[in-house]
């Protein structure tokens, strides 16, 4: 498994998932929206297109299996999936589990009020939820 190296912001607002075939999957440290990003284990990829056609398709394999269980296992009104990078220059993308009365809906999340930081027991809740329907998983 590729050693991946996180830009300093993704490490520093998120907490670590889990590691998929691809990419290692993060929990964003905001507790509002169940919020997952993924970046793929290559080094210096900014770009999708910077991947080989393999890892792309790897790359959407993984983000739709890993939306569809965290579409489940919320019960959202809508994924979101979103490749921005205009911040953070390291490839990730966005999954967020969006609902009708969350505080953004129906406009973006970023730039939306303050995060709100996991308690230690809301982190291992919602990380045994994601966990639990990522078992299912076929990647």
């Amino acid at each position: 498994m590729t050693t991946l190296i996180l830009d300093p912001r993704l490490a520093a607002d998120t907490l670590s998932l889990a590691d998929l075939p691809l990419c290692r999957a993060l929990l964003m440290n905001d507790a509002r929206y169940p919020w997952v990003i993924l970046v793929p284990r290559r080094e210096s990829v900014c770009e999708v297109y910077e991947l080989d056609a393999v890892d792309q398709a790897q790359l959407w394999r993984e983000a739709t299996a890993l939306g569809e269980a965290l579409n489940r296992a919320f019960q959202g009104d809508k994924l979101n999936i979103a490749t921005l990078g205009n911040v953070v220059g390291q490839l990730h993308l966005h999954l967020v589990v969006r609902f009708e009365r969350d505080a953004a809906w129906p406009g973006p999340v970023w730039g939306k009020g303050e995060a709100e930081p996991y308690t230690p027991e809301q982190q291992r809740e919602r990380r045994e939820l994601i966990l639990a329907h990522m078992d299912k998983l076929a990647l």
